[in-house]
C-alpha cells in the first residue's frame, strides 16, 4: 500500500513537472548526423553493438562517448516508423 502511494505521488509530480515544461528523462543524444551514419552502417549489415562503437555523441554532458546499442536501436526504429506513417499518408 505504502509503495502504491509513493508511486502516485511521483506520477503526480511528473504530470506537474510537465505542464511546467519541464522534461522527464535523459537528454537525447541522437541528432540528424548521427542518424545518417546509423542508416549508412545499417546498409552495410553491422550490428547495433557495432554501430554502437563507431557513433559517437556530439552534444551534452556525454559529448565523445558512444550510444549504447539500445540507443541506436531505438533511434532507427523511430525512423523507421516515420518513414512508414509519411509513406502510409
Amino acid at each position: 500500500m505504502e509503495r502504491e502511494y509513493i508511486r502516485d505521488r511521483t506520477l503526480e509530480g511528473h504530470e506537474s513537472a510537465r505542464k511546467r515544461g519541464k522534461t522527464i528523462g535523459g537528454a537525447t543524444v541522437a541528432d540528424p548526423d548521427m542518424l545518417a551514419m546509423a542508416l549508412h552502417l545499417r546498409e552495410q549489415g553491422l550490428s547495433l553493438r557495432d554501430m554502437a562503437a563507431k557513433l559517437v555523441i556530439t552534444t551534452g554532458k556525454k559529448k565523445g562517448q558512444h550510444p549504447s546499442p539500445a540507443t541506436v536501436m531505438r533511434m532507427l526504429r523511430e525512423h523507421d516508423e516515420q518513414a512508414t506513417a509519411s509513406a502510409d499518408a
